[in-house]
């Protein structure tokens, strides 16, 4: 990776997690696979990754722990053109409802466009899932709403709550079974409040343990609270789930790395031991130095 390029964060278009960069007007993606080696040293200050595929008008500086990457003015763009805003009811396309699962308790219920297929879910870092049923926008949206209210379960799960698992997650089809029988209770409220405009869909559980490789790596011990001029994150790519990347870190273990954090940093390839603020997630308290 050349000097001067900047991340712009990571996604999952396909089976293998993504990193999107920029300098200027050029673009590149660099696919990650497990095993590699992979570094970044950050430099100067944090800006304002913009909004919509454009540019901070200010060029704005932004906290390295925020993860969203934008200023105050940008961040309010962006959501205005989210689905999750509520300001696109004339939406014409086709979305799903979906149930992830992301570890033992666990749970939530959403919605996505049907073009984009299992991305979303692979943002998110769900574990496992299935879908409950397709059709228009707002049938979707009040399906969400109902099923959350009946099953109990939340409209978000902090990534915090989701990397405290990974490293005791159950086997693959304690997994399935988990959603199944989350996907049975729903299924038995259709026509209690389910739109008839929204198809049902089957149960098809879907993992995405081996995707994301976490069956197979060992458990995080520490994230990376921020980046800072300077400091380095490195090391053997052994896992990555939603925004999150997991790194073997000589000296320290397993290192969660949200990508979110890194957005509007410039980065150069580097290597060596990990440097920068860490939070201990394997029981610990709060790490406040550098490492």
């Amino acid at each position: 990776m050349a000097g001067g390029w900047w991340c712009a964060g990571m996604r999952w278009s396909g089976p293998a997690p993504e990193l999107g960069w920029r300098r200027g007007g050029d673009r590149r993606v660099s696919v990650l696979a497990y095993g590699t080696a992979l570094g970044f040293r950050a430099r100067g200050e944090r800006h304002c990754v913009g909004a919509r595929e454009n540019a901070c008008p200010l060029g704005a500086v932004v906290p390295g722990r925020s993860t969203g990457g934008r200023c105050a003015e940008c961040a309010r763009l962006d959501r205005a053109h989210s689905v999750a805003a509520d300001t696109v009811a004339d939406d014409p396309r086709t979305y799903r409802v979906y149930l992830a699962w992301f570890g033992p308790g666990l749970v939530k219920v959403g919605i996505t466009g049907e073009g984009r297929g299992a991305a979303r879910l692979r943002e998110q870092g769900a574990v496992a899932f299935t879908w409950l049923g397709r059709g228009p926008l707002m049938a979707a949206r009040r399906t969400e709403e109902v099923l959350r209210a009946a099953l109990g379960v939340p409209d978000r799960v902090p990534y915090a709550g989701k990397r405290a698992v990974r490293g005791r997650l159950p086997g693959v089809e304690e997994r399935a079974g988990a959603v199944a029988e989350l996907y049975g209770r729903a299924a038995a409220l259709q026509g209690r409040g389910w739109p008839e405009s929204l198809e049902r869909l089957p149960l098809d559980v879907v993992d995405h343990g081996e995707a994301f490789g976490l069956d197979r790596a060992p458990a995080p011990a520490r994230s990376v609270r921020e980046l800072v001029d300077g400091g380095v994150v490195a090391g053997r790519l052994v896992a990555a789930a939603g925004p999150d990347l997991h790194l073997h870190a000589d000296g320290v273990g397993v290192v969660v790395l949200d990508t979110r954090l890194i957005t509007g940093w410039e980065l150069t390839a580097a290597e060596g031991a990990v440097r920068v603020p860490l939070i201990d997630i394997g029981g610990g308290d709060v790490q406040g130095g550098l490492f």
